[in-house]
């Protein structure tokens, strides 16, 4: 990923948000994104401040894939959201407001999710009986305009009262996202900011195409990468003792 003050080009930008470089030319033309226009028609992009002027909009352009759409649009809620109707295939989440729909997970992606969940909820029997380990779908109420359903995540027996009867109102101690394309931008990118502001203590992103894991940790107010690792390391988490995961048994 690009460095925060790295200047990039269209083609970067647009590998970076999941876009096509079409996109990325039309919204420099209609002065939708900020650039840098270094002469002669060489523009340059800074990744994070594109991020920036693109939150709250919503873009178009693949089905099934995440990306932001055109227009402003009026921010949903969790109300409205209850009352979407269901549809196979496919499931909503709502990001700041923003609806969000994407395909279900994949095979794969499913056995990882429960491998890993098998593995946690191991280690958390012994070290907090209390708490609890939760799969997809399940919605979690981050605020009125945000609704997300991880795919694994650990509410701490200290936490107990934020568990309702239909979904998790209020903030997990740990988020697990498994990435697959084309959504791993949005759980790289969006909702790793949205999780940060939210409080998440630690954010797991874990790749089942690529075989690797992340594991960032909260830090004096940003995330901090404490472990990762590929293929068939072990990771061994600085903040949970004694938890050791062995990502060959995981794919």
């Amino acid at each position: 990923m690009s460095s925060d003050q790295e200047l990039i080009t269209a083609q970067a930008l647009a590998k970076e948000l999941n876009l096509s470089v079409e996109t990325i030319w039309k919204y420099t033309r209609e002065k939708k994104i900020p650039y840098i226009e270094l002469g002669n028609k060489q523009y340059r992009y800074i990744l994070k401040d594109v991020v920036r002027a693109l939150s709250g909009l919503k873009i178009k352009e693949k089905p099934g894939t995440y990306v932001y759409q055109t227009e402003p649009i009026k921010e949903f809620t969790y109300q409205e959201y209850l009352r979407l109707p269901e549809e196979p295939g496919y499931h909503y989440e709502v990001l700041e407001g923003t609806l969000v729909k994407e395909p279900c997970p994949n095979v794969n992606h499913q056995r990882v999710s429960r491998k890993l969940q098998r593995i946690l909820e191991d280690y958390f029997w012994k070290h907090d009986p209390e708490g609890e380990i939760f799969n997809a779908p399940l919605d979690i109420t981050l605020n009125e305009t945000t609704v997300v359903q991880p795919d694994l995540f650990y509410i701490s027996g200290k936490q107990k009262d934020i568990i309702k009867e239909t979904r998790i109102d209020g903030t997990p101690e740990l988020v697990v996202e498994i990435m697959s394309s084309p959504g791993s931008r949005k759980d790289r990118l969006q909702k790793l900011q949205i999780y940060l502001k939210a409080g998440v203590k630690h954010y797991w992103l874990v790749n089942s195409d690529e075989r690797t894991m992340e594991c960032f940790a909260l830090r004096d107010g940003v995330y901090a990468l404490v472990a990762a690792g590929m293929d068939e390391d072990t990771i061994q988490h600085p903040d949970f003792t004694n938890l050791s995961i062995s990502l060959k048994n995981l794919w």
